[in-house]
């Protein structure tokens, strides 16, 4: 399973316009996170069509980079989620996004984009509380 980070604009308009792009092509985002700083901002995307969803928005004009998910669930509890983030720290790798992907039976399912997809999902495993999907 793969996302999009994408830049963009911190101004009025932006997020439509790019998930107008995705969404004319019948294309659904599945998932979503984003922020702005300063004068930029950055949305990462989960859909159900990954070439189609690089092409809507390549044609809209923005250079969105696909990144491989990591998908985990973690329990439902204070301290999972860092707990998830120092054992990939640790193992020297980054963390380039997350984003929630449902909640089922006091766990959270988390997508991560990392630097190190396969070792993320080594080092994801029961030993810290989570569960790999």
């Amino acid at each position: 399973m793969n996302a999009f980070i994408v830049e963009l604009k911190n101004k009025p308009g932006e997020l439509a316009r790019a998930t107008e792009a995705i969404a004319q092509k019948g294309i659904n985002i599945l998932g979503f996170t984003g922020a702005t700083c300063g004068d930029s901002g950055t949305i990462v995307l989960l859909t159900n069509d990954e070439s189609g969803t690089k092409r809507a928005l390549g044609d809209a004009g923005y250079r969105p980079r696909e990144v491989e998910l990591v998908v985990a669930r973690l329990a439902d509890q204070p301290g999972s989620l860092a707990m998830t983030a120092r054992r990939l720290a640790d193992a020297g790798i980054n963390i380039e996004a997350a984003l929630p992907t449902g909640m089922e039976g006091g766990k959270i399912s988390m997508a991560f984009a990392t630097d190190n997809p396969s070792k993320a999902r080594q080092i994801i495993g029961e030993k810290v509380g989570v569960a790999a999907r």
